[in-house]
């Protein structure tokens, strides 16, 4: 039997702004190992606000969230920080690489962060990841000289790099070309089939969702 990577029950989310106004209402959600999931929805419709929640960035909601048959609803902020910069891993439609440093060291800064290994056995990582999604070629280049599609391929090394249990993305190919939006969906793909990988995509791009083996579709802060 597949485990649920990450499960909510009755996740729930107000703004007060002066007047409140429920942007999540009732969300309850799993998703397996391995499995290859899209959210969409209309702007506005709350897909973002669930992603940050889950992506324990949110910690302001009523309901439970469970990482890996973990509850982590309710904890301290540094127990949050260690959880998320180890189980899960980012990439956004802005790739956020640090423009003076080179590819490979972008790829090593999560790890290095958390500290588990040495500086040897991270880099050794980093070029694993780096050959995985075939940009090895580019590690010592400084990041800034790269195209936008090798920018987005190591965004995704560097958040598999503490080898997660999930990856997040938002948008992950709104500033990408057809060809290379076709890449990263590859490669995700890929990653899901081959590594167990669970993925979990917000996305406006319905040739992308078509193709993830379920959609979670959202209207104004639920799921329909």
């Amino acid at each position: 039997m597949m485990s649920k990577v990450i499960e909510t029950k009755h996740i729930s989310k107000v703004f007060r702004n002066p007047d409140e106004v429920k942007v999540l209402s009732d969300i309850s959600i799993s998703i397996d190992q391995g499995e290859f999931v899209s959210i969409q929805g209309k702007s506005g419709c709350g897909k973002s606000t669930l992603l940050y929640i889950l992506s324990t960035m949110d910690t302001d909601y009523s309901g439970e969230l469970f990482l890996d048959g973990q509850l982590l609803t309710g904890q301290a902020p540094d127990y949050l920080a260690k959880i998320r910069n180890q189980k899960i891993g980012f990439v956004f439609q802005f790739h956020y690489l640090l423009a003076e440093f080179t590819v490979l060291e972008n790829v090593m800064l999560p790890a290095r962060k958390l500290g588990l290994k040495s500086d040897k056995e991270i880099e050794y990582d980093a070029m694993q990841k780096l050959k995985l999604l075939g940009i090895e070629d580019h590690a010592l280049k400084i990041s800034s000289r790269i195209s936008g599609g090798q920018k987005q391929r190591v965004a995704i090394a560097r958040a598999l790099i503490n080898t997660p249990s999930i990856i997040m993305a938002d948008e992950p190919t709104g500033n990408l070309d057809s060809k290379n939006s076709d890449i990263v969906f590859a490669i995700f793909k890929e990653l899901a089939t081959d590594q167990n990988l669970s993925f979990l995509i917000v996305t406006h791009d319905d040739d992308f969702a078509k193709r993830t083996d379920r959609i979670i579709q959202m209207e104004d802060g639920r799921i329909i």
